[in-house]
């Protein structure tokens, strides 16, 4: 294996496409008329290689999420869009490939399929089970073939655009400095016990100062008269009865969740091929990798592989071999239903059983909030039918179980029935012109409503708001009070006394980052912090209270340490190729720019449909 030359990524996703077939979605090949669902200058995309990219896309969800997924549900996340994209994008590379009369040879494309796992057998390169995965998926040896020389051909631009990037090292150690880079602080609260002195009442003029001034504190938005009437499940709970029969029915249906196996806290890590799995496990064995850095390795986060809680069941063919592990450790590679994986046991679940007697009252309660959830179902037409002749909520409440009531509603309002996200926006969008329906609320409920009136703006009287007034106009005072006390402190910090000898309540906090959260100071604390030189004295203020702030050092951050040198390499590492992506994404999309693509949706959409 040392020394072997690795297969061209694209070329590979054609092969696993190949090998997997499109059996999952009931797609085999589009013939007839279909040809084409686009193209890009003298480049078409065909069905097939649309189809295709939509099934990788999914795919590669899957394995990014451990879920499964229907076409229907990536049409609805966007995945066949984004295929499209992608087909297009590599589609104008091709074409211009072909327009500069870049190609490879006859023995390129040879290599590049003899190495392909696809196609071996124990004695290597084997043509019929080549020729065989080719006519399953309905493609001929010279389409093929043709496919793999222009993926070559375009894989080479790719390189000849993206390659060579490299992060200059001026650039990362000045990041790195500047991300690395700390402070360390001290600092005093000055809050309403450190006045000098407490502050007058205000008066009666000085409030009606305060609150023409402040008008925009103190206007009621836009608020809506509404009038509605509403029925929830814990309105009728009560007055449902269930038995102990249905119960323990109940009960064992759910006993999945109520009598629990053992079970595993498992991640996986599919790989490609079984090699590459057992090239990681080797790495890891040798202690030249971690499972944290074989994850970052291929561009995903911990959260990408998490299987959570597994059972011996779950983990299928995979999991004898991880049961048998009695404290964490990796196993692998094992079988998926994505492929190869490596599998990291993190815990021990112990099993776990609870009793019918020990959920009785639980499942009482969800038995009877369920009727009650169906009784509203149930009551929906009848109360649309009312509607529909004219009731009004007094008439609902009247002859159903509804309840009915009025709101002064606005977007401040969020009390009772403007608790429930869909009445928000429902009550947003009526008008008193609007005809009431029944709106289906979070927790099962239904609610109709019927704008009665709608209130413009209007400054609030200051007798309804002269607490507010109060409150907001005492803040700004004790605020601007404190503000001057820690200028005067300030003042006589910087004309040489130590903080210490002024009474102040200090807190010492070292090295803070850019990205800190330093409890009990204002928002604009760590900035400000950033932006002073050593020693210097800065008075804050917010909410009220001011403080008093003195940056005592500047930590510079060792460069040369190991550690840094891992995160500087890992830096400029993601940085070139960020600069790559971006660089054949500006290359590719000047492309674009200079051809006619013309895209037959009706072809798409045919595609699309037969995506089963």
């Amino acid at each position: 294996m040392a020394g072997k030359k690795k297969t061209n990524p694209t070329v590979v996703v054609i092969l696993l496409l190949l090998v997997m077939g499109l059996a999952g979605f009931g797609v085999t090949n589009f013939g007839g008329s279909l040809r084409t669902v686009a193209t890009v200058g003298s480049a078409e995309i065909g069905v097939n290689d649309y189809a295709r990219a939509v099934e990788a896309e999914v795919r590669r969800f899957q394995q990014t999420t451990g879920q499964p997924m229907t076409v229907q549900q990536a049409q609805l996340i966007g995945l066949d869009r984004q295929a499209l994209s992608r087909v297009v994008t590599e589609a104008a590379l091709e074409d211009e490939a072909r327009r500069i009369g870049l190609s490879v040879g006859d023995a390129n494309v040879v290599s590049e399929i003899r190495q392909a796992d696809a196609f071996q057998s124990a004695a290597g390169f084997d043509r019929t089970t080549y020729e065989m995965a080719l006519q399953q998926s309905n493609i001929s040896v010279s389409d093929f073939e043709t496919r793999v020389r222009s993926d070559l051909a375009e894989g080479l631009l790719r390189q000849a655009v993206a390659s060579g990037v490299e992060t200059p090292p001026f650039f990362t150690d000045t990041l790195f400095a500047f991300a690395r880079e700390t402070r360390d602080v001290t600092w005093a609260r000055l809050t309403e016990e450190d006045l000098a002195e407490p502050l007058p009442e205000p008066s009666l003029e000085d409030l009606a100062a305060y609150h023409e001034a402040n008008p925009d504190a103190f206007t009621r938005p836009e608020t809506k008269v509404i009038s509605y009437a509403w029925l929830t499940p814990d309105m009728l709970v009560g007055d449902v009865e269930v038995d102990d029969a249905q119960l323990r029915t109940l009960y064992d249906e759910r006993q999945e969740e109520f009598i629990q196996p053992e079970r595993r806290l498992v991640e996986r890590l599919v790989y490609g091929s079984e090699a590459a799995a057992a090239e990681a496990k080797a790495r890891l064995d040798a202690d030249d990798a971690t499972f944290d850095d074989l994850v970052a390795e291929r561009g995903l986060q911990l959260a990408d592989i998490d299987l959570g809680d597994v059972s011996l069941e779950d983990l299928g063919e995979a999991g004898e071999a991880i049961f048998a592990l009695e404290e964490p450790g990796v196993v692998g590679p094992l079988p998926s239903s994505l492929g190869p994986a490596l599998y990291r046991m993190n815990g021990v679940l112990a099993a776990q059983e609870t009793s019918f007697e020990e959920v009785r009252d639980e499942l009482a309660g969800e038995a009877a909030a369920d009727r009650a959830r169906r009784i509203i179902v149930e009551s929906a037409p009848q109360i649309e039918d009312m509607l529909a002749g004219g009731a009004d909520m007094a008439l609902l409440a009247e002859r159903t179980d509804m309840e009915a009531g009025t709101i002064e509603w606005n977007d401040e309002v969020f009390d009772d029935i403007a608790a429930y996200d869909a009445f928000r926006a429902a009550a947003s969008q009526a008008t008193p012109d609007s005809f009431p329906e029944v709106i289906e609320l979070e927790d099962g409920g239904i609610v109709a409503l019927k704008v009665d009136e709608v209130k413009a703006p209007e400054l609030r009287p200051l007798e309804e708001v002269k607490d507010d007034v109060r409150t907001a106009l005492l803040t700004e005072r004790r605020q601007e009070t404190l503000a001057a006390q820690a200028e005067t402190i300030a003042d006589q910090v910087r004309n040489g006394r130590e903080m210490a000898a002024l009474g102040l309540d200090l807190q010492t906090d070292r090295s803070v980052g850019r990205d800190a959260l330093v409890e009990g100071t204002p928002p604009d604390f760590v900035t400000t912090l950033f932006q002073l030189k050593p020693d210097e004295i800065a008075v804050l203020a917010a909410d009220g209270d001011a403080w008093v702030v003195r940056l005592d050092a500047v930590n510079v951050p060792d460069g040369t340490s190991e550690e840094a040198a891992r995160a500087k390499a890992a830096f400029s590492e993601g940085i070139a190729r960020d600069f790559s992506g971006a660089l054949l994404t500006a290359y590719t999309s000047s492309l674009l720019d200079t051809r006619e693509v013309e895209v037959n949706q009706s072809a798409i959409s045919a595609v699309n449909a037969q995506l089963q």
